[in-house]
């Protein structure tokens, strides 16, 4: 189910993933547990046509609240509030960094509409319970995927990561522009998160490489 819900693009980018998601769909409904997100946002990331990705940021885990995790890092429903601080530092920087108010909605899916690869390392976590699924096998997966996203955009393509975890990605992505900085969340935001203007640093560099800046509103 998981590959089949991946656009037909990714499937002929990654065949070989379809033996690795079989193996995590096994995994998930052994586990017997309530898992997020739900079983159909899963692979939301993915719907998205590989050739239209120009940027990339990686997150760590799905949120692990009933209701926030929408199958795209960092982001939640429209509805949601509060918004997840690091969420809610991420727009703070976002406002400040293109200097203009920003409406404070956590709904990211218009970036993803408009070739930004919002992608979680491990794509399900238990309720309750954030980094559940960390050794359940997603990282086999995601980094066939970014090691694809990397040969297929190349120079095109601009990664922005976040924090120790995601900034490991960096070597698989040889071929792209790599913005990194500590991660949005409270415990790091202050230590050079802020300010670190990611989004005029991913637009320029894309403009560089011939690319189309991405509209950061949301």
């Amino acid at each position: 189910m998981f590959f089949e819900q991946m656009h037909p693009s990714w499937q002929a980018a990654i065949p070989d993933s379809q033996a690795i998601l079989e193996g995590l769909e096994l995994k998930l409904a052994q586990r017997g547990t309530h898992y997020l997100p739900e079983k159909n946002l899963v692979m939301r990331a993915f719907e998205a046509p590989i050739d239209q990705i120009r940027v990339v940021i990686i997150g760590q885990d799905p949120y692990p609240t009933v209701g926030h995790a929408v199958g795209l890092s960092f982001a939640v429903a429209p509805e949601t509030k509060p918004l997840p601080r690091s969420l809610n530092n991420i727009l703070r920087e976002l406002g400040d960094d293109l200097g203009k108010s920003i409406e404070r909605t956590g709904d990211l899916s218009k970036w993803a509409d408009r070739g930004v690869f919002l992608l979680n390392r491990h794509l399900t976590t238990d309720a309750a319970d954030a980094g559940a699924h960390a050794d359940l096998g997603w990282g086999a997966f995601t980094d066939l995927a970014i090691r694809a996203l990397n040969r297929k955009r190349g120079r095109s393509l601009v990664a922005i990561l976040w924090g120790n975890q995601a900034q490991q990605l960096a070597p698989v992505l040889c071929d792209a522009k790599v913005i990194a900085s500590p991660h949005p969340s409270p415990l790091s935001a202050r230590r050079g998160f802020f300010g670190s203007k990611p989004f005029s640093k991913a637009n320029a560099a894309l403009i560089q490489a011939g690319e189309t800046p991405i509209d950061w509103s949301c």
